[in-house]
Order: C-alpha cells, then sequence, then structure tokens
C-alpha cells in the first residue's frame, strides 16, 4: 500500500530551499524519494513509519505539491509554498549594554523579521526570543565575554547584516572607599576605588543613593554621601551589574559639654580636658584657630595642651570624621601685674 501524508511542518519556506520539513502520516518505512514539485528533496531521513524529515530544494516563488516516493506507488500530495522571503535587516537595539552574565531583555528594531528561527549575540543563541512583528523581537541575551557582541536575526530569507552591536560588561568591583567614615549629616566626598566603573549609572549607601557622584576613570568614582547611620555599605551600579560592598561607617558629630579648666594663662602648657559626645575619631582640636597637641582618652575625653596667646577668651573646637563640634569658650587671663 503506498504511503500517506497527513500533515507536513512548516508548510513554508524561502525560495532559497533549505527548510526542514517535517512530513505526518503512514506507510513510510522504505521511501526511496521526497519530491518537491518533481524535484527531489536536497536530503531526507526516514524517522519511522509515521515521519519522514526532509529539506527543500530551491525552487521558484509558489505552491508545489510534495509527495513521497515509495516502491508499492507514490503517497498523495500535500502543498508547500515557496515564498520570496525578505533578508533581515536590524536597525537598532535597545538597550545596548548589559552584563556578562546575560538576562539583559533587549528589543531589536528592523524589517523582515517574520518568521524568524534565531536571534544570536556573537554566534551564540539568545536565551528566548519573541517575534511581536515585522519590525520587533524581544530577545533575552545569553551569557558573553565582555566586549562588543553583534546581534544577528535568522529567518526564512536569510541572515542579517552586522548592523547592531551589544556590549557585554565586567561587572564592576571595588575595593576600596577612601574615607571609610563621615558625618551623619552627610556631604563626605569619598573616592572609590575598583575596575570596570565606566557607565556607572547608580552610587549607593545603603539604600541610599549618593548625593551626587563622578567616574573619572574605569577604576575611580568621586560620590558626595548622603545623610545615614550606623554602617553602610557601599556599592556601585553600572551595565555590568552591582558591584560587591565596601564599608562605610557614619560618625555622629561631636559635641562639647565642658572643658576643664575653662580659664588659664597666657603662657603655652596649661593641659586642658574637653568633655562631650562622639570624640574618639578626633583629627583636630584648636584654640582659637589654632590646632594643639591633643590625646583622645576616650569617646568623651580629650586632653589638649593650650598654646600661648593674649589674654581674652578664644573658641575651641574638636573635628572627627563625623565633622567639626560647636565650640566652647576657653579664657586666657593675663597675670597680675607687679
Amino acid at each position: 500500500m503506498p504511503p500517506t501524508i497527513n500533515t507536513i511542518a512548516p508548510s513554508q519556506g524561502p525560495t532559497s530551499g533549505g527548510t526542514t520539513v517535517t512530513l505526518s502520516g503512514t506507510g513510510m518505512t522504505g521511501a526511496t524519494a521526497v519530491r518537491f514539485g518533481s524535484t527531489n528533496a536536497t536530503s531526507f531521513v526516514v524517522n519511522s513509519a509515521t515521519q519522514i524529515t526532509a529539506v527543500s530544494p530551491a525552487r521558484a516563488a509558489g505552491a508545489v505539491a510534495v509527495t513521497v516516493v515509495h516502491p508499492t506507488g507514490n503517497s498523495n500530495s500535500v502543498t508547500f509554498t515557496y515564498v520570496a522571503a525578505q533578508v533581515p535587516v536590524v536597525t537598532g537595539m535597545t538597550p545596548t549594554s548589559g552584563p556578562t552574565s546575560g538576562g539583559t531583555s533587549v528589543t531589536l528594531t528592523g524589517t523582515g523579521f517574520t518568521g524568524a528561527t534565531a536571534v544570536t549575540f556573537a554566534g551564540v543563541p539568545a536565551a528566548s526570543f519573541t517575534v511581536v512583528s515585522a519590525t520587533q523581537i524581544t530577545a533575552v541575551t545569553p551569557s558573553g565575554t565582555a566586549g562588543a557582541a553583534v546581534a544577528t536575526v535568522t529567518t526564512p530569507g536569510g541572515n542579517s547584516a552586522p548592523n547592531a552591536f551589544f556590549f557585554y560588561a565586567a561587572p564592576p568591583v571595588l575595593n576600596s572607599v577612601v574615607p571609610a567614615q563621615g558625618s551623619t549629616a552627610g556631604g563626605t566626598v569619598v573616592t572609590l576605588t575598583g575596575s570596570s566603573l565606566l557607565n556607572a549609572s547608580a552610587v549607593t549607601f545603603g539604600s541610599a543613593n549618593a548625593t551626587s557622584f563622578t567616574v573619572v576613570s574605569a577604576t575611580q568614582i568621586n560620590a558626595t554621601a548622603p545623610p545615614g547611620t550606623g554602617s553602610s555599605p557601599v556599592t556601585v551600579t553600572t551595565p555590568g551589574g552591582t558591584s560587591n560592598p565596601v564599608a562605610f561607617a557614619y560618625i555622629a558629630t561631636p559635641t562639647l559639654t565642658a572643658l576643664v579648666p575653662a580659664i588659664g594663662p597666657t603662657s603655652a602648657g596649661t593641659v586642658v580636658t574637653l568633655i562631650g559626645t562622639a570624640l574618639a575619631t578626633a583629627s583636630a582640636v584648636t584654640f582659637g584657630g589654632t590646632a594643639v597637641p591633643f590625646t583622645v582618652v576616650s569617646d568623651t575625653h580629650i586632653t589638649a595642651s593650650v598654646p600661648a596667646g593674649p589674654a581674652g577668651p578664644v573658641t575651641v573646637t574638636v573635628t572627627t570624621a563625623g565633622g567639626t563640634s560647636p565650640g566652647l569658650t576657653y579664657t586666657r587671663v593675663a597675670p597680675p601685674g607687679l
């Protein structure tokens, strides 16, 4: 009994040939040829008694009868339509960059996308793609190596020319933040060093964005810390992803509550104890704007040596990573006259 064909899939392909079709039916075992009109398939494989796969030869546009040749007789025919398929053209892509780990959803725009069978990035198939229309495809990038990757659309009409490129960005890495602490009021300008920092879109301190930042180079960013408290991890986000965190500590603004003693001679050498809060990170103590030697005893006590000066009051301040304290008054008293 001759074979029968029930279905052919797909039922159309380009005039250039090369479409792999699946013929389903009965009595396929022993088939000697598959014909598209009067032309034999480029190749065919009998998969089972109910299925054959065949590759269409080149032909002119139009419908053609497909038959299976068998020693018991030729099968019935099913229709395969040759179409003059348009070669796809990619004219744009958004976004144009993303991480090397893949997973970026991009939109390709152009023409001739109908029937697309593949989307590749540097030859690697997209993780998935959807033909939205003849002029638009959405695709998810596969993983790739840092650098430019040509995006190619394949349809029955052929492959698109290398007109669009997706730039794989290496993930950013942070090595340090200097200084590593600043005022709870914000405003501390820090320098972040690392690698792959170009095109940064965000610098965050914990969950808060930096007040401002400037990308100096691929290895450096300057950023201004926002207000905050406690320990706050700093991260940088680029097209390559989000960096590892580096620690930044918020320090409370220092306060002074007492000077002991608060009065002394005009000569140098009087040791004064400064009492207050948040004094542990002190970097400077000044008497009337003059920096003096000091010793941090604890977070609430500092000892400092008063410099010589004229009689009268001077303002005493402490500067820490948290800022400069409000001042207290220290008064120099002239020695009595003879």
